[in-house]
């Protein structure tokens, strides 16, 4: 597959378990600066999410928790913004992925690894779909699949 990575991404990393535990935790009670929720805060609460709330089933939830948030900090959830169902959905599966295959660790050191390794990337989901497909209004409203490649299933 060719590689759709950008060579220059630097992630904003975490010093703490406890940022980590903040963003997962601001997410759920709406407790975010809107300037809070970058790249990497979503991908550091879906790890939190996935690895500390076994109380939450996040396939299920992750779509009204990042609406109601959006929503909290005046953002609105349409066609041409907010909440984008196939890059959420896509990045829950990847950092599901990325925990199965990777050691465990402090929140901090996990999330870190994430958004260094190639699942942690911006334009990370351009490796498996078109940017047409990614960024259409049926891929943001609901799940469409990868019309590039096929999503990796087993580390």
């Amino acid at each position: 597959m060719t590689s759709y990575w950008m060579t220059d991404f630097s992630p904003r990393l975490f010093a703490t378990d406890a940022e980590v535990v903040r963003l997962g935790e601001g997410l759920l009670a709406c407790r975010l600066a809107k300037e809070d929720w970058t790249h990497e805060a979503h991908l550091a609460a879906c790890l939190y999410l996935l690895a500390e709330r076994p109380d939450l089933d996040v396939d299920a939830e992750i779509a009204g928790l990042i609406s109601r948030f959006n929503e909290s900090v005046g953002g609105v959830n349409d066609d041409a913004g907010g909440y984008h169902d196939t890059i959420t959905r896509i990045y829950v599966a990847g950092v599901r992925l990325f925990l199965r295959c990777n050691p465990p660790g402090g929140l901090a050191e996990r999330v870190n690894a994430l958004l260094v390794s190639p699942t942690g990337h911006r334009d990370w989901p351009l490796g498996f779909y078109s940017r047409e497909r990614l960024f259409s209004v049926p891929a943001r409203l609901g799940f469409v699949h990868p019309d590039r490649a096929p999503f990796p299933e087993a580390c």
